[in-house]
């Protein structure tokens, strides 16, 4: 009797649909499980512990929810949902997994947190972390450009790696796909006009001064203001390294705290942090709090810590003095 080789079954590569439905699942999966994980150590170890290690207690949900799925080379609930799984070929390579589960996280974690420390011992480097995040950027944004044309990998880590999704779904020849063509088409268009702005601004027709205050006033367009002019400026406070200015020395107040007593500077301690605040600000139910705090704070959550009064953190005013 001869054997007949064994045939194994080939799976067509992945819709666009498809993928765009399993990452968009993948993300309510993700923010559902960081609200829970928020509640629980909320009510246990208190909401200043939380505020201070935010970050890390979003590196690790997210961590903990890919390492599960990708890391152990089955779907996530994305994945399931959408019935798409990542090519075999990949799947069983250990690297490449450790690679989706950490590159997409960890590095925006560490310069997030050791950033400010690199900055302050080499100011150079801040320049050039500025530079790279800028270029991934726009990297990231040609990579889903190029994805809502007709590609394959809608994140960029799975492009650099060369990992696609195949679909277990049988492709109905007599079904017409869903183009996203348009929307590719869309965002080449808006970094054609970041790259003509970029290239205006750097023009010899333009003075220093000028190419200045644009890029100040695009990097802080998204920043609470008060008589146009962004809040960090008046507090010495820095968006990107996300800390303000010390005031230990009492440089933005006219009290000398060197000398004042400890009940004073007991009364200038922030409730969130349990340190003396460095940048003085009061919220619209009178409040006080330091800035870095407050704005980490109202990011997050809408509401005032201790009240619980709405918080809008473009109606927050910086206070001197005190």
């Amino acid at each position: 009797m001869s054997s007949t080789p064994i045939r194994i079954p080939s799976f067509p590569l992945a819709q666009q649909a498809q993928i765009i439905r399993a990452h968009q699942r993948d993300l309510i999966h993700v923010s559902s499980l960081r609200e829970q994980t928020e509640n629980i150590l909320r009510s246990w170890l208190g909401t200043r512990w939380l505020t201070r290690f935010d970050k890390e207690v979003e590196l690790g949900v997210r961590l903990a929810y890919y390492a599960l799925t990708t890391g152990r080379a089955i779907q996530t609930l994305g994945e399931e949902y959408t019935n798409i799984w990542v090519h075999p070929k990949w799947a069983r390579a250990p690297r490449t997994r450790a690679a989706l589960v950490l590159l997409p996280t960890l590095p925006s974690y560490l310069l997030a947190r050791l950033g400010p420390y690199l900055y302050a011992r080499h100011p150079r480097s801040k320049d050039i972390a500025i530079a790279a995040v800028n270029a991934l950027e726009v990297a990231g944004e040609v990579n889903l450009a190029v994805f809502y044309i007709g590609g394959l990998y809608y994140r960029l880590v799975r492009r650099l790696l060369g990992v696609p999704h195949i679909s277990a779904t049988l492709i109905d020849p007599n079904t017409r796909l869903p183009s996203y063509s348009l929307l590719g088409v869309l965002i080449l268009v808006r970094l054609g006009y970041r790259l003509l702005n970029y290239l205006r601004s750097h023009s010899p027709q333009h003075a220093p001064s000028v190419v200045s205050e644009k890029s100040a006033r695009s990097n802080n367009s998204d920043e609470p203001q008060l008589d146009d002019r962004p809040i960090s400026t008046l507090l010495n406070y820095d968006p990107e390294a996300g800390l303000a200015s010390t005031d230990n020395n009492g440089q933005l107040t006219v009290i000398n705290l060197e000398m004042a007593p400890a009940s004073l500077k007991a009364g200038r301690m922030c409730t969130l942090c349990l340190e003396e605040r460095t940048a003085t600000c009061v919220t619209e139910c009178g409040h006080l709090f330091d800035w870095n705090c407050i704005y980490s704070w109202g990011r997050e959550r809408a509401e005032c810590p201790l009240c619980r009064q709405s918080l809008n953190l473009t109606r927050i005013l910086p206070i001197y003095n005190l």
